[in-house]
């Protein structure tokens, strides 16, 4: 258990890659979930997670594995395995051992992502992740994606949502935005009113975040035009969280859609970037000493511990597991 934070990995599901970069046949390493993961393609198009080291003798079945047909093959001595987890071939025995098993991750492939599904309790997702509108949407710009590698963890990064405070303190804002939050289980939504300086002078906006437990978000911002971001955030051990964002603007041509585009991508890239050295050194406090402009940070809390199994469901999925 981490010193600063007091919480293990959460449950949700989580981006692990792009689709975009996993072709047909490619295999991946990953490091997630403080576990050692590889990610393939297969020939029939899915993807698959699976642990990554061979029953057999250990090897990581990331570094040097290859794909035939609808399995990953070890480098070491070519045991296969499908997307279940079951080793399907070993290319020099005549019987398959029973326990040639690695355990196989839950995946979904939508809105552009590779998800798995993390529980430490074992438990099966009893929500969703929905089809958004605006992927693959003609009336969209290409997405535009970038990467950070952070150490911090997920909730202290998603709280920063609910912070409205820290919008004018740390990134400058002329005025702190105006936020209210609503828990719909899982769904996390929070609605404020902004103000952006641009060339074009003020920009009164709205923005709507809306946050499938401590994975995925999206943020939808109405004001010169309008902007759409997908958040996801992927947590490689309990203090290291690799975010990743994918920013597209509607087009609505005449010149303006790429440039404010632009713009408006770079001033969250400089947001996030002047947040990165504050969650790399604070400490999670509890119960925080908040006042009454702090924002709705005490109903983030409230709905940010349904992602923890209690201490005695992780222990008796442990346990089951070790069987």
């Amino acid at each position: 258990m981490s010193r600063r934070f007091p919480f293990p990995i959460p449950t949700g599901w989580f981006a692990v890659a792009y689709s975009k970069d996993l072709a047909v046949g490619q295999v991946v390493a990953l490091r997630a979930f403080a576990k050692d993961l590889v990610l393939f393609r297969t020939e029939d198009g899915a993807a698959n997670v699976l642990d990554a080291h061979c029953p057999h003798l250990g090897a990581h079945l990331g570094h040097g594995g290859k794909v035939e047909g609808n399995a990953v093959v070890c480098p070491f001595h070519a045991w296969s395995f499908d997307g279940s987890g079951q080793c399907t071939n070993i290319p020099y025995g005549d019987k398959i051992p029973k326990r040639a098993t690695v355990k196989s991750w839950l995946v979904q492939e939508k809105n552009g992502h590779i998800f798995v599904w993390h529980d430490l309790a074992g438990r099966a997702p009893d929500w969703e992740i929905p089809d958004l509108p605006e992927v693959g949407s003609e009336a969209w710009t290409e997405p535009r994606m970038s990467t950070w590698t952070v150490k911090s963890c997920n909730q202290e990064m998603a709280e920063n949502q609910v912070d409205t405070a820290h919008f004018h303190y740390v990134h400058g804002a002329a005025e702190m935005p105006k936020t209210a939050s609503e828990r719909q289980g899982h769904l996390l939504v929070s609605k404020s009113t902004t103000a952006m300086t641009t060339p074009a002078g003020r920009v009164d906006g709205h923005l709507e975040v809306n946050a499938w437990g401590f994975g995925f978000s999206t943020t939808r911002f109405v004001g010169l035009v309008e902007t759409f971001l997908m958040a996801s955030a992927l947590p490689i051990d309990e203090e290291t969280v690799q975010l990743s964002f994918a920013f597209t603007v509607r087009d609505i041509g005449k010149g303006i859609t790429g440039g404010v585009g632009k713009a408006f991508m770079a001033e969250i890239r400089r947001q996030l970037e002047q947040d990165i050295p504050i969650w790399e050194n604070k400490v999670y406090v509890d119960p925080p000493l908040l006042c009454d402009g702090d924002g709705p940070i005490g109903i983030f809390r409230v709905w940010s511990k349904q992602f923890y199994p209690s201490d005695e469901a992780i222990a008796a999925a442990t346990a089951a597991a070790a069987k």
